[in-house]
This record gives C-alpha cells, sequence and structure tokens, in this order.
C-alpha cells in the first residue's frame, strides 16, 4: 500500500473518528469477547505467564519473575512470530550473560562503575532493541542484573544461574502454552475481515460513481446554478457542497484503510498459526485488488481540489 493512498490529499479536518466504528472500551471489550479470533492470545498470556512462575518457584529460582517476564515477551500475533522471538530472547539473554560475566571485574571495583555501566547498557539496550529484539536483549539483560546487584548483594554466579534458567524456563514454558493453546479462530477472523473490505469498497465505489458534488448548483438540487442566487450565495453554497464532499469522501477512505490493513494482518496471523483450515488466498488476493483501486481513486478525488488551489 502506497504512502500516496494511505496518507490521503491535503483536505482539512477529514482525520476524525469514523462514524459506527467502535473506540475506547467498547472496542478493547469487542475485541476480547467470547469467540473473538483475539482471545486466545490473551489466553495464551494468561496461561502461560502463570505456568511460567510456578515452574520456576517449583524448580528453586530466587527470582520466578524473570520466567514470567520472559513467557510474556515471546508472545507475538501467531505461533511462528512467538517461536522466533523465543529464540531471540534465549539468544540474547545468554550473549548478555556472557557480557555480565566478562565485565565481573570492573563491576566490583564500586558504585561509580556500576552507575557508568548502567547508563551504558541503557544506551546500548535503546540503539538496538528496535533494530533487533536478539541484539537489544544482550544489552537488557547484563543491565537487569547490574540493578539487582544494587539492591542485593547475592553472588554473582547465583545471579547468573538464575537468570538463565528463569530464560530456558520461561521460554520453554511460554512455547509450550502457545502451541497447546490453538488459535483456531485466526482463520474466521480473515472471514470477518474480507465482509469488512466488501463493504468499505461498495461504499467507496458508490461515492466514486457518483462523482463530485456540483456546488454551484447544490442549492435546488438540480445541478444547474439558480438564477436568482447571488454570486456571494452562489460561492458559499459550492463551499459547503465541496467540504461535505470532501468529507463524506474522507470517511470513505479512512474506512477502506482499516479495512485493508485488518484483512493483510488477519492473513498474515492466519498464515503464521498451525492447524488451520485452507485459507482463501485467491479472495483476499481479489478483495486486496479492489480495493486498492477504489482508495486510488478516492485518493485522487481528495487531491484534486488541493491540486487545483
Amino acid at each position: 500500500m502506497g504512502e500516496s493512498e494511505l496518507g490521503g490529499a491535503g483536505v482539512a479536518g477529514l482525520r476524525r473518528p469514523v462514524p459506527g466504528w467502535p473506540r475506547g472500551l467498547r472496542a478493547v471489550l469487542a475485541r476480547l469477547a467470547p469467540g473473538s479470533p483475539l482471545l486466545p492470545i490473551g489466553a495464551r498470556v494468561a496461561v502461560g505467564c502463570a505456568l511460567a512462575g510456578w515452574a520456576s518457584m517449583a524448580v528453586g529460582v530466587g527470582h520466578p519473575y524473570w520466567a514470567v517476564v520472559t513467557a510474556a515477551s515471546i508472545y507475538q500475533a501467531d505461533t511462528t512470530l512467538s517461536w522466533q522471538r523465543a529464540l531471540q530472547r534465549t539468544l540474547g539473554n545468554l550473549l548478555g550473560l556472557g557480557l555480565f560475566t566478562a565485565l565481573l571485574p570492573l563491576i566490583h571495583t564500586g558504585q561509580l562503575a556500576m552507575i557508568a555501566l548502567a547508563l551504558a547498557f541503557q544506551l546500548g539496550a535503546e540503539a538496538c532493541i528496535t533494530r533487533n529484539y536478539w541484539l537489544g536483549s544482550v544489552w537488557v539483560t547484563p543491565m537487569a542484573l547490574l540493578l539487582t546487584e544494587f539492591g542485593s548483594h547475592l553472588p554473582a554466579t547465583t545471579l547468573i544461574a538464575d537468570r538463565w534458567i528463569d530464560t530456558v524456563v520461561g521460554a520453554g514454558v511460554g512455547l509450550v502454552c502457545c502451541i497447546a493453546v490453538t488459535n483456531r479462530r485466526a482463520a474466521d477472523r480473515i472471514d470477518v475481515a474480507l465482509e469488512r473490505v466488501a463493504r468499505a469498497e461498495a461504499a467507496a465505489s458508490r461515492l466514486l460513481a457518483a462523482g463530485p458534488v456540483d456546488g454551484a448548483g447544490a442549492a435546488d438540487g438540480t445541478g444547474r446554478t439558480p438564477t436568482t442566487q447571488t454570486p456571494e450565495g452562489t460561492a458559499g453554497a459550492a463551499g459547503a457542497a465541496g467540504a461535505d464532499d470532501a468529507q463524506e469522501a474522507g470517511w470513505a477512505r479512512d474506512r477502506l484503510v482499516g479495512a485493508l490493513v485488518e484483512l493483510r494482518e488477519a492473513a498474515e496471523v492466519a498464515a503464521g498459526e498451525w492447524w488451520q483450515r485452507a485459507l482463501p488466498e485467491e479472495r483476499i488476493a481479489h478483495a486486496e485488488q479492489q480495493g486498492h483501486r477504489a482508495l486510488a481513486g478516492l485518493v485522487r478525488r481528495l487531491s484534486a481540489p488541493a491540486l487545483a488551489a
């Protein structure tokens, strides 16, 4: 989807909530209602984090919340992405533990060195976490251990062992729960998204077929300028009709953009889940093609007044 399609045109005041679109708490409750395709993802997080904490406590690790954080961090939109995130988390923590071990002689020199290293780890994490998750974890892991050193005097070997065991336990239990709690409704979300795209595309096509409103003749509904209307009144009617037309086109564009984004997201999530029915690839491709054509028409229609000006 091109930036020009999504960005729209230079018509002010069009970025407002689309009528009838759920917002706020109502939107959150709708996403987590029974039968929602996102409900299994919430169940994965709740069950996986709870079991990871209990498993860490059963093993006897002194920091079970590290296992809970690890389990929560690996959950992504689908099973495939969660598996990749678990590998990244495990690799980053292992390398981070190696970095912490190598810096132990410097850490034990005093609190000033610990503060300087904590700041350096923070800068490294901020610089790398958006580029690559495992690379950011390399900096986050020694920073977490270093901050723990400020509030306790546990042996370094105990901290390193606890971190590694919690990482393995959290990632392992989290993946098991991710596979056990299947998201069979992921493909159902595609059907809902296809219907939403079809409705938005039909509304956009009707608006494009009707053509732009002739503002000069909007007062009498004939498309012709009334003979009794003053030039000032004609200009005012044209401006009001043009603004209404631009507002409707902007709303239609926003509906269509949201529906297309939701369809693409639903298709990618369903493709990354296991134990799914066959996905309607042809319907998805056709709906996206038709939707982008209508979206391009709306963008051209919104751009025309700005370009003419």
